[in-house]
């Protein structure tokens, strides 16, 4: 199947052009019919293709003079995203020009420059981030809004719910994903007002393909579960970084242990394959590419610190997108819900005012 190009931020993320261009070309060698504008400066493109002839014939590079920088605020990266790598790739979706963009840029400014370009959809308030976790289970985890909205209301919840299912059908193959918001305990009782009137909204619909079933503790994001986590930003960003902090902090502590003597290398030893079944699991490069739902085209979060590795599994995400159109399944499950339930005035909260995306992840 021929796929529509994928733009790629050369020059974001915390090495740049280097492990950008080498996660295109990884992300080529393993799936041959993927093709790439690479924006960014274009000399130094160049000279990291010469180690990737693979990736040469199916890439384009379009010269931009500036790069959005890590710590620009939103609203700066807004007034100057023009001929920026970042501003580029997304005008590229905007303009049919590419599928979807890539960048490993800064996470706010890629957020705002995304939603002023692309709009969101109809019927989405706001766009939030997506992204998967490993699980005990074979599948992965979605969870949502990982940044995008600090604040939000309990109509932006449920369309979190109806963005994420819709993700969830495409990775996991379920046709009624389980559907859970994060909340401070299982109890009916629990939570805020905004969790509390979702949690009614999504018990009252029948026409939603998911199956809702109340809340999910912190603790049992990882479970295997629940496909679905639907939170705000706020505390989906720190659940996320909680649980990264988690992962490295065990991996660390073994590692620090199998290092404490002899006795204990010899081990390391014996439990070698169960070791590396731990490190790839806990890799945040397999599961790297957070993606921004709701928008009226397909743009992925690689993270700042991935390698290659990292960036071949965000494109490849962007390219399942893509080949599943991800986004007329979720207009297709809004259509499905309805005004009524969400209507402004028929007792869902009101917006409460323009998104704050203000995120620090990179």
């Amino acid at each position: 199947m021929s796929l529509p190009r994928i733009a790629v931020d050369a020059m974001g993320g915390d090495e740049g052009v280097r492990v950008m261009v080498e996660g295109a070309a990884l992300a080529r060698r393993r799936h041959e019919n993927f093709s790439f504008l690479l924006m960014g400066d274009s000399a130094r493109i160049e000279r990291a293709l010469e180690n990737h002839p693979g990736l040469a014939g199916a890439a384009e590079i379009r010269h931009c003079e500036d790069v959005i920088a890590g710590d620009d605020k939103p609203s700066q990266a807004l007034r100057r995203s023009k001929g920026t790598s970042m501003g580029e790739a997304v005008a590229a979706v905007k303009r049919g020009e590419a599928g979807a963009a890539v960048s490993a840029g800064n996470t706010g400014a890629l957020m705002a420059i995304s939603k002023v370009a692309l709009r969101t959809l109809p019927g989405i308030d706001r766009p939030a981030l997506a992204a998967l976790l490993p699980t005990l289970e074979e599948q992965d985890v979605i969870m949502l809004d990982l940044g995008a909205n600090t604040e939000c209301d309990a109509r932006n919840l449920v369309q979190f719910a109806i963005m994420g299912a819709a993700y969830s059908r495409i990775v996991t193959g379920r046709p009624r994903p389980r559907v859970r918001l994060l909340n401070i305990g299982t109890e009916d009782i629990k939570g805020t007002d905004e969790v509390q009137e979702a949690a009614q909204h999504l018990r009252a619909t029948k026409t939603l393909e998911l199956d809702f079933d109340g809340f999910v503790e912190a603790d049992k994001i990882n479970r295997g579960d629940v496909d679905v986590v639907v939170t705000d930003g706020f505390s989906g960003n720190i659940a996320l970084k909680a649980i990264e902090g988690s992962a490295r902090f065990v991996t660390d502590l073994l590692r620090s242990a199998f290092a404490s003597s002899f006795r204990s290398k010899v081990g390391f030893l014996v439990s070698r394959p169960a070791t590396e079944l731990l490190r790839h699991h806990l890799d945040p490069n397999n599961h790297n590419g957070a993606v921004f739902l709701g928008l009226n085209g397909v743009v992925v979060k690689s993270h700042g610190s991935a390698n290659a590795k990292g960036v071949a599994h965000a494109v490849a995400v962007a390219a399942r997108l893509l080949e599943e159109d991800l986004t007329a399944r979720i207009g297709e499950d809004l259509g499905a819900l309805g005004d009524s339930l969400l209507a402004h005035g028929n007792g869902a909260a009101r917006s409460s005012g323009p998104s704050k995306i203000e995120s620090d992840a990179k």
